[in-house]
This record gives structure tokens, C-alpha cells and sequence, in this order.
């Protein structure tokens, strides 16, 4: 299934992909996509529909993130081989860890603002892994059956604030609009093997990015796993899973980043493409 949430931001309503695409209004059945429809009862709920007596949304109708209540944003540096490679740094021993606000998400059309004295705002295609029960203490062979469902996201980064500034890196990480997610939730069952998965990143229809998740240094199970060690992973957490080669800040011979009026475009392939106008904050 794709599961989306339309409508203006902050009054989104739920809403789910037809074999045509076309988005069907769900609020008549579900008030959100959120913690119990993550679920695997949910889920299977909504799989059970007849979606034909469904209102269908109108096509040109704004998508938010699509999935509500999530309670945290966790991500993971430099989790590429060959992005470690550009960036000239080792590969990690063990997954690096930090998280983003909440306050970051935004639609996957949403305008991308630069924040206010930004001098390296980046961009970085990710696949998202959305958390559909609680995860404690569990194993690899076991990480993936945690899982809702996949998204397209952008771990959209102010470098300079990221790296030069001291401290830790979420301050680089949590401007408003700095991580769009979506359009769509696609269920894990659509998804049998999360390490097999092409994306890309565009700025003004040039392509920086094109990698694919086959060459994660840590797999999406074995983040979960580890990651449900040092914390409780619940319904709606966003894992975000770093990013492939391409990012503006390892461009040679001179960095390229992000000023307003720009068209970022970026896609997990399966999971849906993402549009954004760059915006001054």
C-alpha cells in the first residue's frame, strides 16, 4: 500500500493510493495515519478496504509527511562506502547517530527554506524507514518485521552549522523544512529488500546524486537492531539512513550549495519523488 496525508499543513486527513493513483480520502474510516494504524492489524485493516465508494482527492491537492505523531527523528552519518570515499573519511565501526527536530518536517513539496546567514546548506536524498511497533532490545534477523513501511526523505543540512560551529551536529540538521518526507508510506511488504533501492537528488535538473542502498555500510535491519539497544524505537519514529555520493560539500573542485530560487528534486525510486522550491527563511 501507499498511504499519503493531504491538505493544507496542519489540517492534513489520511488518504491511500488506488490500483489507478489516484488518492482516496480515508478520514471517513480512520482519523490519521498514525501510531495504531502503523501497526500490523492496522495496516491489514486498511489492505481489507473496498476503496471504490472512497471520495477520490483532487490530484493537484498538497501531500504532508505521511504519517503522524512521530516522536523522534533519528539519523545516520556517513553510513555510504562511497560517500565515505568522497568525503575523504574512514568508514565507521559502528553507525553514526544523531537526530533532527521534529520542527524539521515538512510535505514533500513543501517549500525548502534557507536559513537566515545560511552559507552551506546541502542536500542529501535518504531512505526513510518509519517504525511501526515498539522496538526494544531486538535482533537483526528480526529489525525488519518492526517496520511500517519506507519513504523518500532529505536530510537537508546547513554545513556550516553542521561542522564549524562545536557541539554536536542536530543543530545543522533541524531548521524548519529539513526533512521532507513522502509523497507516499509505502507498507514493507512492498518493499522486500530495503538494500536494493536506487535514488537520486537533482538541483536545476542537474543530477548530483545516484546511488544505491547496496552500498550502506550498516543495512536498514542492522540500524534498527542497533539502535533498539540504546533506545525504545515506537510507532511513527523516522529513521533517516544516509545519504550516497553527491551531496554539494564533496564537489570537486569547489563546493556547491543551496540559495533561494532553486528546484530540488530527489526520489527513492518506488517510493516517490519530492519537488521543492528553495525559499529565504
Amino acid at each position: 500500500m501507499k498511504l499519503v496525508r493531504w491538505g493544507l499543513d496542519g489540517q492534513e486527513k489520511p488518504g491511500i493510493l488506488d490500483q489507478g493513483g489516484a488518492i482516496r480520502d480515508l478520514s471517513s474510516v480512520i482519523p490519521d495515519i498514525s501510531h495504531s494504524i502503523l501497526s500490523d492489524s492496522g495496516l491489514d485493516a486498511l489492505r481489507r478496504l473496498n476503496l471504490a465508494p472512497l471520495p477520490v482527492v483532487p490530484a493537484e491537492t498538497r501531500l504532508g509527511v505521511p504519517f503522524a505523531g512521530t516522536g523522534k527523528i533519528i539519523a545516520i552519518g556517513l553510513n555510504y562506502a562511497d560517500h565515505a570515499e568522497e568525503a575523504g573519511l574512514k568508514p565507521p565501526a559502528e553507525p553514526i547517530v544523531f537526530q533532527k527536530a521534529t520542527s524539521s518536517l515538512c510535505g514533500p513539496t513543501d517549500a525548502l527554506e534557507i536559513p537566515r546567514g545560511s552559507l552551506k546548506t546541502d542536500w542529501e536524498i535518504e531512505l526513510g524507514v518509519v517504525i511501526g511497533r515498539r522496538a526494544k532490545y531486538i535482533t537483526e534477523a528480526e529489525a525488519l518485521d518492526y517496520v511500517a513501511g519506507y519513504c523518500t526523505t532529505n536530510d537537508v543540512s546547513e554545513r556550516h552549522l553542521q561542522t564549524e560551529r562545536g557541539g554536536q551536529w542536530t543543530k545543522g540538521k533541524s531548521h524548519d523544512t529539513f526533512c521532507p518526507v513522502g509523497p507516499w508510506l509505502v507498507t514493507r511488504d512492498e518493499v522486500p529488500d530495503p538494500q536494493a533501492l536506487q535514488l537520486w537528488c537533482d538541483v536545476d535538473g542537474h543530477r548530483y546524486q545516484n546511488g544505491t542502498t547496496a552500498r550502506m555500510i550498516f543495512s536498514v535491519a542492522h540500524i534498527i537492531a542497533y539502535l533498539s539497544q540504546m533506545m525504545t524505537l515506537l510507532p511513527g519514529d523516522l529513521i533517516v539512513t544516509g545519504t550516497p555520493p553527491g551531496v554539494g560539500m564533496g564537489i570537486k573542485p569547489a563546493p556547491v550549495f543551496l540559495k533561494p530560487g532553486q528546484i530540488v528534486e530527489c526520489e527513492v525510486v518506488g517510493l516517490g519523488a519530492q519537488r521543492h522550491l528553495t525559499v529565504s527563511a
